[in-house]
């Protein structure tokens, strides 16, 4: 029967081949790499045409992370997972009509993500009609009619959902948002809310807007750059040549993460193979291996030692920011005894390190999910904004904030009005620009969304674009969840677990990559999007869409719009004839989208307003940066428990599986894989490949996992790290941060216990 099977990702019954991690990233390997999925994929004609209209100006941005471009383009702008997801959109492989025939879904749910994600592109629109086993063909006119009759019968809009992942375009989000919000609901979750969510929190409080605060050019005029809680390597490979070039210009640069990632030990850009230059370079200056935790508490150690030092911008600290001398009591009267015992860091390297920021000239923090994922997100975050405001080392050259995103538009998603809490401000412009009133009360984030699923509160929920069941906590919760809905529909373009675990009707409604064509009424179209920096630029698919039968998102919206809107408002059809009349009608209603059709057919697009970087102007209450004051977190968790964090692995990005490898790690095959370290690990009485059985514990609640395998890794004792999506079912959905109500996959209290041993036939190379 539906609903029955699991809906967690089954249990690896692969070989685990274990082998040295790297030293060093990107260079030859990476190339390959590169190549290989391209070729496997797509075939090598094809591959040399698409990689070589990545990030370019004409081109299309890569649907992988946000990481800016530089305005001086290379023939070779993309990175080994910019080539990977490249690969995996264009690959030839197709899901079609026959294919659901021949699996049905209890079937599927047995295979891993790895495959259900290399069977290929989606082709046609499906439904899984109540109480069948199988998707079946149904034509766009019959899928957008049940979804209208679907949103009309609700009592209210307040029962429908729509989420958004951070790969759609601007002009998709926009027109997505102003239907929701037509429809008259805020019901708007989007990835954001597990992710940066923290950062916007925290630095919106502090500086006034949360966003970043730098440009990519900064990173070329820094004194020291901070890593934080973030592996480049594998997430945001081409962070890594900025990152280089500014080594090159003589910045220091520390990383501060629980794991060493082989991306900031040394770095080869494979494109200087084509110069002859075969030297490697040294990225990180000082790793501090912090305790999953406890950054807070280096952070309070790092003030302190600044505070004693000098080097204060005392100027800037009296007429532009508030707070300051609470903040510093607070650092001064943190015991030096806690601030190490909680870091995991000794005194003398956070005195050094210390010294080192504050004699810089210009400091960039920049960071990820490693903080923000944590229950003090938003509080920890302000302990950074804290440091650099001693300095002054914001809307200057060479210094700032960077929140670094992961989805490619996550951030424009949310600059044109993917949002479940909107300000009155924002709501009063879309008004004006819309010529329609916007429905005032907050609406449902992930967690909440999560919550009013699991409760019978939503009969409709509606995803555009990602794989929100393997993206979220709680997976049972959340699988509880979605099969309590009425109507669940996927915008998507390859197969996923999301798909499987879905309401008493489902519909897949295949769409457009940003790899390819898009044609409507009036010609080629292109999109826009913004990158982790705050630039707008043009995005134009080039390849020949991987099925006739797909529709682009703007389109999907459009048609979704017309099918179930009572008041269409709007003239949502006309709209999508040419995306102009989009980017029209965004400039009317978004703060800082003048002239937007003339200002993104500029080559490198335009940067959008941002007081504290341009004009060191800060939009909070008495127009002042803000020091902070916080509590040091609790991160003793007791005898036999450990912290556990969520990560990536190399050949993976967010919840899509490209292959089994995790490269830098060396670890290769296995997926649910236990880092622990060594002396935890002999303390126990346990060897690399224990089978073992993982038990989250949160207030009074319990959650169990098993079919693990541990290995000996260099992770602070007390700590271990596990893949996501594997691992998520440990993750309670009430554990999140405060605040932001972000999850908090990068810190789960955990036992573990090893109920039988598996044989280690298996050698170690």
């Amino acid at each position: 029967m539906r609903g029955d099977f699991s809906p967690e990702t089954p249990a690896d019954d692969l070989k685990l081949k274990i082998t040295k991690p790297k030293k060093s990233a990107a260079g030859i390997p990476a190339a390959l790499s590169s190549m290989r999925h391209g070729v496997k994929k797509m075939g090598l004609v094809k591959t040399v045409k698409t990689l070589t209209m990545v990030n370019q100006q004409n081109g299309f941005d890569c649907p992988g992370c946000a990481w800016p471009d530089p305005d001086h383009r290379t023939p070779f702008e993309f990175c080994e997972n910019g080539a990977k997801a490249v690969a995996d959109e264009a690959m030839k492989a197709k899901v079609t009509p026959e294919f659901f025939s021949k699996h049905s879904i209890q079937s599927l749910a047995e295979r891993s993500d790895y495959w259900l994600n290399k069977q290929g592109r989606i082709s046609h629109p499906v439904i899984l009609k109540p109480g069948s086993n199988h998707y079946e063909r149904i034509t766009w006119e019959d899928a957008f009619s049940t979804i209208g009759t679907a949103i009309k019968e609700l009592d209210s809009p307040d029962r429908a959902v729509f989420y958004t992942s951070g790969r759609t375009s601007n002009e998709a989000a926009f027109l997505y948002q102003a239907y929701v919000r037509a429809l008259g609901t805020n019901n708007m979750p989007d990835c954001s809310n597990m992710c940066h969510e923290s950062s916007g929190k925290g630095l919106g409080k502090t500086i006034g807007i949360g966003k970043g605060t730098v440009t990519l050019d900064d990173f070329n005029h820094a004194d020291v750059i901070l890593v934080i809680g973030q592996n480049p390597g594998t997430n945001h490979p081409r962070m890594l040549t900025a990152l280089r070039d500014a080594k090159h210009k003589g910045a220091t640069i520390i990383h501060i993460n629980p794991l060493p990632e082989s991306g900031l030990q040394r770095f080869k850009h494979p494109q200087d193979y084509m110069k002859l230059n075969l030297k490697t370079t040294q990225l990180s200056d000082h790793h501090l291996q912090v305790k999953i935790g406890g950054d807070a508490a280096l952070f309070k150690g790092l003030t302190k030692v600044h505070l004693d030092q000098g080097g204060l911008d005392q100027e800037f600290i009296q007429s532009s920011t508030d707070g300051f001398e609470g903040m510093a009591e607070k650092a001064r009267q943190t015991a030096w005894t806690t601030i190490v015992q909680d870091s995991g860091i000794d005194k003398k390297t956070i005195e050094e390190v210390g010294k080192i920021l504050s004699s810089s000239k210009g400091t960039i923090a920049c960071w990820a999910m490693g903080l923000t994922q944590q229950p003090n997100g938003v509080a920890v975050i302000q302990e950074v904004v804290n440091l650099l405001l001693l300095g002054g080392h914001v809307g200057k050259q060479g210094a700032g904030f960077c929140p670094v995103r992961g989805h490619s538009n996550v951030q424009g998603d949310r600059t044109v009005g993917i949002w479940e809490a909107p300000t009155d401000a924002f709501l009063d412009r879309m008004e004006e620009g819309l010529g329609f009133q916007m429905p005032r009360s907050h609406g449902y984030d992930v967690v909440n969304a999560i919550r009013a699923m699991r409760d019978d509160k939503v009969g409709v929920f509606f995803c555009m674009g990602g794989n929100f069941l393997s993206a979220t906590p709680d997976t049972k919760v959340t699988a509880h969840g979605l099969r309590n809905v009425d109507l669940t529909v996927q915008v998507s373009t390859k197969l996923n677990r999301s798909h499987l675990v879905t309401g008493k009707t489902a519909l897949i409604l295949p769409c457009l990559g940003r790899t390819e064509l898009d044609v409507q009424t009036k010609g080629k179209q292109f999109v826009t999007v913004e990158n982790s920096m705050g630039i707008v630029h043009r995005s134009t698919g080039g390849l020949t869409p991987a099925s006739p039968s797909l529709l682009s998102e703007p389109a999907i919206v459009a048609r979704l719009a017309e099918a179930s809107l009572k008041d269409p408002h709007l003239d949502w059809l006309g709209l999508v004839e040419d995306y102009d009349a989009i980017r029209d009608l965004m400039e009317q209603s978004l703060h800082g989208f003048d002239e937007y059709n003339t200002r993104v057919r500029t080559d490198n697009g335009f940067a959008l307003p941002n007081p504290p970087r341009d004009s060191r102007s800060f939009a909070t209450a008495n127009k002042k940066a803000h020091f902070t004051t916080h509590e040091l977190p609790v991160v003793d968790v007791g005898i036999n428990r450990y912290v556990m964090m969520t990560i990536r692995s190399h050949d993976q990005y967010n919840t899509t599986i490209y292959d089994l490898h995790d490269r830098y790690r060396g670890i290769h095959g296995n997926r649910r894989i236990v880092m622990m370290n060594a002396e935890d690990m002999a303390e126990r009485g346990w060897k690399n490949r224990q089978a073992v059985r993982l038990t989250s514990h949160f207030k009074d609640e319990t959650r169990v996992s098993d079919d693990w395998q541990l290995i000996a890794y260099d992770i602070p004792r007390g700590n271990v790290a596990t893949y996501f999506p594997e691992s998520n079912s440990l993750v309670p959905l009430d554990s999140t941060a405060a605040i932001s109500n972000t999850p908090t996959s990068k810190w789960i209290v955990v036992s573990i216990d090893a109920p039988g041993h598996r044989p280690s036939e298996f050698e170690e190379e």
